[in-house]
């Protein structure tokens, strides 16, 4: 089968590295293919050992291309948000020719114009976005293609990131044998997915509970205006369990899937289970109550930190509340621990997709719904961070030749239209007129 009509979802998490084939029909996204792999080479979000990082990638991938029975070669990779920054960026160029139509490679360059900054040597771009379009003084043009004017400029936003995850992302995406389609910041293409169109209009906190961080992002306008990353995930919930109960890491970490509770109002003093404990030959039996008292008090934790950098730009106040979602939002208790930490309506957000439901899914389905739903103004704005002007002269071409198109379809109906004018019996005007008013007037 052909990959060209493919859109491949690469999330490369600290516990798990998850791959998702997509197949984009009449719009709809429609997943035939899911790779879910123990992570490796990843601490916090962020590769620390690009060799180990590109065999988990591999050995995703081929579970993903077993599964879609197709073979996988560009992918779409999520940034985490470490040390982002988000600022507004403009740009402006010259149209060479007055009286020539604007094209795709002027929208590009007036991109390439707003990539101009002056960023200290460890930090570079990580994607832009275009607010709008002024041609000739005229703003609010979402695509100036086809108009005419002498100056064209670009509004947006831009992000900028880390060179080390950028450049550490890109050489395990090589070194596992992938192209790089193109790469999107993980709380945008998920707050576009998990949000609805009047959440995002209107302001909503969006909290991913990964396994190695927390990420709080702030959506409103449809725009990511605010980032804050905790340096804590269900890893340290896990290790945890294993330093109070005395057991191994992957004791805790099953223990705390299989039994564990985020709000300890609603876990069983009663209901016990065994734990391995080292040194002892026989299992320990272990109250429901207690484990639940040892996760609540590591998501309390990192919830009472978030809630102090969100209460500093009045996050919390906006009225569509708090969207949770990633892997550790699984846990029972998690929406009513969040609601009484943050003080406003919390949701939790599931995939509902056959197979995928289940939080822990929802940033690799998200980046290939976020890079699916790209328009070609998009698309071309950024085609501008890699230099490439394939997109930009393949929509010229193809503007021009339906354009041609139209043109000669109107001048092929032309002589038809006379000839069928001149066949028409002539009316006379006056009795046109009088039947005109009577009509009107009745």
């Amino acid at each position: 089968m052909d990959n060209s009509g493919m859109y491949v979802g690469l999330d490369i998490g600290t516990t798990s590295i998850k791959v998702i084939v997509a197949e984009n029909v009449k719009g709809q996204m429609n997943v035939i293919g899911v790779g879910n792999e123990r992570s490796s080479g990843v601490n916090r979000g962020v590769i620390v050992d690009i060799d180990k990082a590109a065999e988990a990638i591999q050995r995703a991938v081929r579970q993903a291309e077993e599964k879609a029975s197709i073979e996988i070669h560009d992918v779409i990779v999520g940034i985490p948000a470490n040390m982002l920054k988000i600022e507004p960026c403009s740009g402006m160029i010259a149209i060479d020719d007055q009286s020539r139509e604007i094209t795709g490679r002027d929208v590009r360059s007036v991109a390439t114009a707003a990539l101009i900054q002056n960023l200290p040597p460890e930090r570079e771009v990580v994607d832009i976005l275009a607010d709008e379009f002024v041609v000739d003084g005229f703003d609010g043009i979402k695509d100036p293609r086809g108009m005419v004017g002498v100056r064209l400029e670009l509004h947006g936003t831009l992000f900028t990131g880390p060179k080390t995850i950028m450049h550490n992302t890109r050489k395990a995406v090589e070194q596992a044998g992938l192209n790089l389609r193109g790469t999107v910041i993980n709380p945008m293409a998920q707050g576009m997915m998990v949000m609805n169109d009047g959440e995002q209009d209107f302001g909503t906190v969006l909290i991913d509970l990964g396994g190695g961080q927390s990420t709080a992002a702030v959506i409103h306008d449809h725009q990511l205006k605010y980032i804050d990353v905790d340096q804590e995930g269900g890893q340290f919930i896990t290790k945890d369990i294993s330093v109070v109960l005395n057991t191994s890491l992957d004791s805790a970490e099953k223990l705390k899937r299989d039994y564990g509770y985020a709000d300890s109002t609603q876990a069983s003093e009663e209901d016990e289970f065994p734990v391995d404990v080292v040194g002892q030959s026989q299992p320990t039996p272990i109250s429901e109550k207690y484990l639940a008292e040892i996760i609540e008090a590591r998501l309390t934790q990192v919830f009472e930190r978030l809630r102090t950098n969100l209460d500093e730009v009045q996050a919390l106040e906006l009225p569509g509340g708090i969207v949770l979602t990633g892997g550790v939002s699984a846990l029972p208790g998690i929406t009513e621990l969040a609601t009484e930490e943050f003080g406003t309506h919390v949701r939790a957000y599931v995939p509902d997709q056959m197979g995928l439901r289940h939080p822990s899914f929802t940033l690799a389905l998200a980046l290939v719904k976020y890079f699916g739903g790209l328009s070609e103004i998009d698309l071309l704005i950024k085609s501008a961070l890699t230099g490439s002007t394939q997109l930009a002269d393949e929509t010229d071409e193809l503007r021009q030749r339906e354009q041609a198109n139209e043109a000669a379809t109107t001048s092929s109906e032309q002589p038809r239209q006379a000839k069928a004018k001149a066949s028409k019996p002539k009316k006379n005007r006056s009795e046109g007129f009088k039947k005109f008013f009577s009509d009107f007037f009745d």
